[in-house]
């Protein structure tokens, strides 16, 4: 089998880290995510996972956080059968893949160039209406191509951090204002996390920076008038933690108990 060399730095090589998380949680004995495609892709990838410094217990978090998306995903699919789904920085996630596109859906994919044309390598399509764009997400242009005539839930996982906190207020201010309603979902570090990133080794070997933290959810409310928070998940209490590795579930109880280290992760749900 041909392997796909990978030239990544900065921010997208950081994909990797998480496609690499779900792809160890796949192996595990009790896996959260099932994500066969995930472990596919990396068997096909020549990249020296180690860089990435997933461990049994970071690859678990990534998977928890993945499925607390995707349940929130779906169930505003099965409330909006008609929607449109924008998948941002979408990297090599395999959330289409994992939710199915379903009858009716309109779902977009989008990341950069690059990502795009090693996504299309890697991954199949799913079937149904799906397109995948390349784009940043930063850019005006992309939006405006998608029609505004469904409601649409907006989904983003390790895009919010690497986003200057002006960008990542306009990207959410475009979305809420140009479809008649919808979700925004997406995970989101503290300040305090966004301060220690040099302790992330995916972070720091990439030569990645972080930008946006965010530690009051409810300050997002004042940036839209339709925009409306309705989950902001810890990431030291999100559903699932009892299938943690034990060094896993006591660490993030030790953390849970330091008043600005139990803020340092967030997974949160907009309405508009």
């Amino acid at each position: 089998m041909e392997r796909e060399k990978v030239a990544l730095t900065g921010a997208p090589e950081t994909m990797l880290a998480t496609l690499y998380a779900r792809a160890l949680d796949s192996r595990a004995q009790r896996s959260i995510l099932s994500d066969e495609a995930a472990a596919r892709a990396v068997e096909r990838i020549e990249y020296d996972f180690r860089r990435t410094g997933i461990t049994a217990t970071t690859a678990a978090g990534v998977a928890l956080r993945g499925r607390q998306l995707d349940v929130w995903t779906r169930e505003f699919l099965d409330a909006h059968p008609d929607a449109t789904v924008l998948h941002l920085a979408c990297g090599l996630d395999t959330r289409a893949q994992r939710l199915g596109v379903p009858p009716g859906v309109r779902w977009i994919d989008l990341d950069h160039p690059d990502v795009v044309a090693l996504r299309e390598r890697l991954l199949p399509p799913p079937a149904g209406d799906y397109h995948l764009v390349s784009a940043s997400v930063t850019d005006e242009g992309w939006l405006d191509s998608v029609p505004a005539d469904r409601p649409a839930v907006a989904v983003f996982e390790g895009l919010s951090m690497y986003l200057r906190k002006e960008d990542g207020r306009r990207l959410i201010e475009r979305i809420t204002g140009r479809f008649p309603s919808g979700h925004v979902l997406f995970d989101a570090y503290g300040t305090i996390a966004i301060r220690l990133q040099k302790l992330v080794p995916a972070v720091r070997n990439a030569g990645a920076t972080l930008y946006w933290g965010v530690d009051d959810p409810r300050e997002l409310e004042t940036w839209h008038d339709r925009l409306v928070l309705l989950d902001a998940l810890r990431s030291v209490d999100m559903p699932g933690l009892d299938m943690l590795p034990p060094a896993g579930r006591l660490q993030l109880r030790v953390l849970s108990l330091i008043p600005k280290l139990r803020d340092a992760g967030w997974i949160l749900r907009y309405q508009f």
